[in-house]
This record gives C-alpha cells, structure tokens and sequence, in this order.
C-alpha cells in the first residue's frame, strides 16, 4: 500500500488496530476491485511471488516523489514493486511477473508501463530490494529512459526509469 498512500493517508485509514491492520484491509479492498492490484505467481498452489501494478495516478508517492518523476506526457501504468520468495528464487519467477504484469496492464488499456529500479545491479539485503533491478526489467524487455537523477539526496537509492511500451 505504501506506493498509494502517503504517510498521512496511511494513518487516516477506515478501521480498528495497528496501521498494518488498516493497510491491510485497504488492500483487501483494492482487491475486491474490478481491476486487481497486482498479481501473484503460484508454484503447485503455493503464493512465490508478487507484482504490484497501477496506472501512474493511483500511486500517489511515486506521483510525486522527487525520486521518480514523469519522464513525458505518456500515461504510463508502474510496477511499484515486486517480491519472490526466498525459496523460490533464481527460476526467472520475478521476470515472468512482470511480463505478466505488462501483459495484465495492456489488456486495461495500457499504452506503456514503467519502473524505477536500482541504478545498481548489485543484490543487496536492504528495505529498497522490492524496486528490482535495472537488468532485472531489461531481462523482461524494457529500456532505460532516463539515467539516475543528479542532485538527489545521498541517502536515497539511485534510481534509473524503465519503460515497455504495451
């Protein structure tokens, strides 16, 4: 949900209990929504992956974040995130999740999605791995539309924004 919703909407979420709990049951709704919020990857029954995708306005952060700003006019859908299981890694489960995801998007209406990965390609245990990588997206067909960003804060993960057209 993070992608969604800033900070402040975040605690303004409908509901009883922790934030997570509120977060969670937005995204229960979100799913009961005619157009699923991302899809899952299934190995004999059991959940190994997720993709999230989204036109570019239902992502409010990413909307406008300094980080990952509109390249041109183009109405663009974006994975925010994705995520394998540990055990289930290194099957090529998270390129077929975007492929899947692109292929999701255009039959919406899609004219292109995007993605704003880590400039690096580099496998990190940190809280930023979920953007994937920049050779990750190549692997599943996108380019890189724009390097990382100069000037931004030196904490923030370099980003580069991919981009497939549908």
């Amino acid at each position: 949900m993070e992608p969604r919703l800033t900070a402040k909407m975040m605690r303004g979420l409908p509901g009883e209990g922790s934030e997570s709990a509120r977060r969670k049951a937005a995204m229960t709704e979100l799913a009961r929504k005619r157009r699923a919020p991302g899809l899952l990857a299934y190995d004999d029954g059991d959940c190994v992956g997720w993709v999230a995708i989204a036109p570019r306005p239902e992502l409010v952060r990413i909307e406008r974040s300094r980080a990952t700003p509109r390249v041109d006019d183009v109405p663009v859908w974006v994975i925010p995130c994705i995520t394998v299981a540990k055990r289930a890694r290194g099957r090529g489960i998270a390129v077929e999740l975007i492929r899947a995801a692109v292929e999701y998007a255009a039959k919406q209406g899609a004219v292109a999605v995007e993605a704003y990965p880590r400039a690096s390609n580099q496998r990190v245990k940190d809280d930023n791995v979920f953007y994937g990588t920049e050779r990750l997206f190549r692997r599943a067909g996108f380019r890189t539309v724009r390097k990382p960003l100069q000037g931004l804060h030196p904490s923030w993960t370099p980003r580069v924004t991919v981009r497939v057209d549908c």
